[in-house]
């Protein structure tokens, strides 16, 4: 299978050559390869084309295809070679059948392929072996003019000049050179080289890089001296005005007033208590790389040629947004096993209107190596049958459904098939085809979930086993390095699927799924991993200016928040973008009749039902107060709703249509391992005789079909409807979802979320 991708990425190379829009028939190149682009419109999407050509007198084996795509064009699927993306930038190298081309023929008909969205424009700086992809030498940028000194400081001085010309490739940026020495960069005509002596002579000169690296020559020099700081010792005065005019939730602009100084001011310096955070040459800056949520104090000080630094301005504070902004969050679980008995893929996202509704999207779920204490991925095991058994999900997952598996055209977002050669296949590459059509839609891999708990203590334990488990986690599922697994995977194969990171640690410190590891420690260690993976996730993402998301399902009962969860001040709360607080499961009976099997009861009630006869009180209220009574902004806080429902059978008249009544056990489920749980849209086409009733009092929605019969408690429109009401009264960040299978067709119980908020 190896092979085979790799063909498909040598087909990728000759579509890309296509789709460069390079002349017919590519000129004769002595010293390699060519390659000719052209795009075919497909409608919906363009089928971009790289044939690669041998124009020499001798065989050439092995070819590497460069190229960027052009603005507003991405990239999907890619055929005969092995592609990699990095931002617009794609490298494609040659499948095994197509990577020897003999002389005078070409990759014909095995040329590299891929879909485009947004156009069919042809890809820029196209290179093969590193050469021009039509066989003309390279020729190297014009040098730039009219180099001079435009400022000076103690320290640094300023520089401007005439933009080079481009020759073969755009101009990517300028070197500045103090004798032979690179001593600053830019991107535009300007830059201040900076970590200079004082009171020194210094003589720069500046080249051009264009696009692939080839250099001008040398520009004229400029000399400068810099400055004596013994001729200025006077700082400036104090800035003052200092304000807040914008925020973001990781960022704030600040303004304020000029400062003066005799020889000028050389620029402002934002502070957060000591911390240099933005300096400036204007009056206003961008702090940037804050946390959402978050309460930052600031201050400004005026800088003058001389490096005198005036006192600090009054400080003004300012609060980062939370991760949504305006509106409200829309988190849906897309369950990985929804693509074989209920059908449900990635695609019923897209064709039921839903993935247009939603502003998160977690994968569910990702499980713990039980030796090595990492992430787990590249294995296809299913769980034991039975739900009591303490090793269900030991070692279990299923890198088919994931990325090993084939999508046929019905089952793709796009509608194109996979060949069964491709690097990434499955759910992923379905995720990845989403995010093309959604850009805005925030992925998350989901860890752990009732059945791959177990090991979470374990992993948590120590500093060391939490810093290897987070690593592993941000390899696999950020950087996308996947295993391999049947010929699919690799470095890079799920590179820029996944926003971040939803912990399920169903539950620290308490019961959970039988034979799960249990510590008293769990609670203090939840809060240190959690930690961690901030800690990483914010170093990864720091380079590029990213701020990887960190969410997590936590419980509705007040004991095992008590037990496993620190909401306080210094706890989860520190790490955590927002919390998913479950909102359903209060009641019902398993499907080996385990829990609840002797009465009926509802599953999601917002309220307390007054007829509840149980001592203890589950409702989404009681768990949203045990939140923010410990102080947690509302803001961090989504309610979990049920599209789907718990059922009981043998359930008496009596109460309010069954309400509480008494129950022999289980309902037959949607699937035989299923007893008591239903999709949304099985239960209400496949319950015959199911009369719905709406509980105002408790708002909760529930179906009973009469006397001995069976009785079956959901979300519906209404109760939804009254749910995101209630919870924009109380200023909650939104709603989440268990799980988007459970819908229509058509999207119902989504369009009502969406509706409601």
């Amino acid at each position: 299978m190896r092979s085979r991708i790799r063909s498909l990425a040598a087909s990728l190379t000759v579509c890309l050559a296509a789709a460069m829009g390079l002349p017919g028939a590519a000129a004769a190149a002595p010293n390699g390869l060519t390659a000719t682009f052209t795009s075919t419109n497909n409608g919906s999407w363009f089928m971009d084309k790289f044939v690669v050509a041998n124009p020499t007198l001798a065989s050439i084996t092995g070819w590497t295809l460069e190229f960027d795509l052009p603005a507003g064009v991405t990239m999907s699927n890619f055929y005969n070679g092995v592609a990699s993306q990095s931002g617009s930038h794609v490298t494609v190298v040659n499948a095994h059948y197509n990577g020897t081309v003999a002389a005078g023929a070409s990759t014909e008909p095995y040329s590299p392929w891929f879909i485009a969205y947004g156009s069919g424009a042809t890809p820029l700086n196209c290179r093969i072996n590193g050469n021009k992809c039509d066989g003309t030498p390279d020729r190297a940028p014009g040098a730039p003019t009219g180099v001079a000194v435009t400022g000076r400081t103690t320290r640094t001085v300023s520089l401007s000049w005439t933009a080079a010309a481009a020759t073969d490739f755009p101009i990517a940026g300028y070197d500045v050179l103090s004798g032979t020495t690179v001593v600053a960069s830019s991107t535009s005509a300007s830059v201040t080289v900076t970590g200079l002596t004082p009171n020194t002579a210094y003589a720069f000169t500046v080249r051009a890089r264009d696009t692939r690296g080839n250099l001008s020559a040398l520009s004229g020099a400029a000399t400068a001296t810099t400055l004596n700081p013994a001729d200025d010792t006077t700082p400036p005065t104090v800035p003052g005005g200092l304000r807040a005019t914008a925020k973001s939730s990781t960022s704030v602009t600040l303004a304020w007033n000029a400062a003066t100084d005799a020889n000028g001011i050389a620029g402002y310096d934002v502070y957060t208590g000591t911390t240099l955070r933005a300096s400036s040459t204007g009056l206003s800056a961008v702090v940037s790389g804050l946390a959402p949520m978050t309460s930052y104090t600031f201050t400004v000080k005026a800088r003058d040629a001389y490096d005198n630094a005036s006192a600090a301005s009054g400080a003004v504070t300012a609060t980062t947004d939370d991760v949504i902004g305006a509106g409200y969050a829309k988190v849906g679980y897309f369950v990985q096993w929804g693509i074989y008995g209920r059908q449900y893929f990635v695609r019923n996202l897209d064709t039921s209107g839903s993935a247009a509704k939603l502003t998160h999207l977690n994968y569910a779920f990702a499980n713990i190596d039980p030796v090595n204490l990492t992430c787990l991925q590249g294995v296809t095991r299913g769980t034991t049958a039975n739900p009591q058994d303490p090793d269900q999900g030991t070692g279990a997952g299923d890198a088919d459904a994931d990325y090993g598996r084939p999508m046929s055209a019905s089952q793709s977002v796009d509608g194109v098939a996979d060949t069964g050669w491709e690097p990434l296949r499955g759910n992923f590459n379905q995720l990845r085809k989403l995010k093309v059509k959604y850009p805005n839609l925030k992925i998350l891999i989901s860890l752990g979930g009732w059945t791959y708990s177990k090991y979470f203590s374990d992993v948590a334990a120590t500093a060391a086993s939490r810093q290897k488990f987070v690593t592993s986690c941000l390899d696999i599922y950020i950087k996308g390095n996947l295993p391999t697994y049947n010929g699919a995977g690799g470095p890079g194969s799920a590179a820029g699927i996944f926003d971040g990171i939803d912990l399920d640690w169903e539950w620290p410190g308490a019961e959970g799924h039988p034979g799960n590891h249990v510590s008293a420690a769990d609670k203090a260690n939840n809060t240190l991993l959690l930690a961690e993976f901030r800690r990483q996730l914010d170093a990864l993402g720091a380079p590029a200016g990213k701020r990887y998301l960190l969410t997590a399902f936590t419980p509705a009962d007040p004991a095992k928040v008590a037990a496993g969860w620190d909401i306080g001040p210094t706890g989860v709360f520190n790490s955590l973008d927002f919390a998913n607080v479950q909102g359903y499961d209060f009641h019902g009976a398993g499907s080996d009749n385990s829990w609840e099997p002797d009465r009926a009861g509802h599953q999601a009630n917002l309220y307390r039902d007054a007829q509840d006869p149980y001592p203890f009180e589950f409702s989404v209220e009681k768990a949203v107060k045990t939140y923010t009574d410990a102080g947690v902004n509302p803001r961090r806080l989504t309610i979990g709703l049920a599209f789907y429902g718990r059922g009981w059978q043998g359930v008496t008249a009596g109460g309010v249509s069954g309400e509480w009544q008494s129950a022999t056990g289980a309902a037959p489920g949607q699937f035989a391992e299923e007893a008591g749980t239903r999709g949304y849209a099985n239960l209400i086409a496949s319950v015959p005789g199911c009369t719905v009733y709406h509980d105002t009092q408790s708002v909760s929605t529930y179906c009973y079909t009469g006397a001995g019969g069976q009785w079956w408690s959901f979300d519906d429109t209404w109760s939804i409807g009254q749910k995101t009401a209630w919870l924009k009264q109380k200023g909650l960040l939104g709603g989440m979802i268990w799980e988007m299978s459970g819908d229509t067709a058509a999207g119902t119980l989504m369009t009502a979320l969406h509706s409601g908020l």
